[in-house]
């Protein structure tokens, strides 16, 4: 039996230790904001957090959230999470949405660490986290203006 905490909530898991994280959650949980991308942790759209740091949960085996802590975009809160999604409104960066569970998290695993991130920054957080439609630009300028109205709240 695997034991964790999902959202704040205390989890046990009776399964194969090898299925990955995204299909216990998807598909016995019913939390469907992280999504399946490629299966091979290259494009970003199932991330989660695992112990407070952004992972793929495509190839993140049950085995290895034992004991830990996992937030999906469902759990998400707090002030950093606020700023990162009224950010995301205010400059209208979903298009499809397809990606931004995992493009949120992402930014909210960064502004966790590093309130005043510049480009390059972001650019090396948000790496691996990919959107067909192309709003890297406005999901940057998200960030940033996430990290100001973070920074006035201080």
């Amino acid at each position: 039996m695997i034991e964790f905490t999902l959202n704040g909530k205390a989890v046990k898991y009776e399964g194969d230790g090898k299925r990955p994280l995204l299909w216990y959650v998807r598909d016995e949980l019913n939390l469907t904001g992280s999504k399946y991308g490629c299966g091979i942790a290259q494009c970003g759209a199932c991330t989660m957090h695992l112990n407070g740091a952004p992972v793929r949960s495509c190839s993140v085996p049950m085995s290895a959230v034992a004991g830990g802590k996992v937030t999906t975009i469902e759990g998400l809160d707090g002030k950093t999470a606020e700023a990162v999604q009224q950010a995301w409104q205010s400059l209208d960066v979903v298009q499809c949405g397809y990606c931004q569970s995992g493009q949120v998290m992402s930014a909210v695993a960064l502004l966790a660490n590093n309130q005043a991130p510049n480009d390059a920054d972001i650019d090396q957080a948000m790496e691996g986290n990919l959107c067909r439609c192309a709003t890297y630009q406005r999901i940057r300028g998200a960030i940033h203006q996430a990290a100001d109205n973070l920074a006035r709240e201080a």
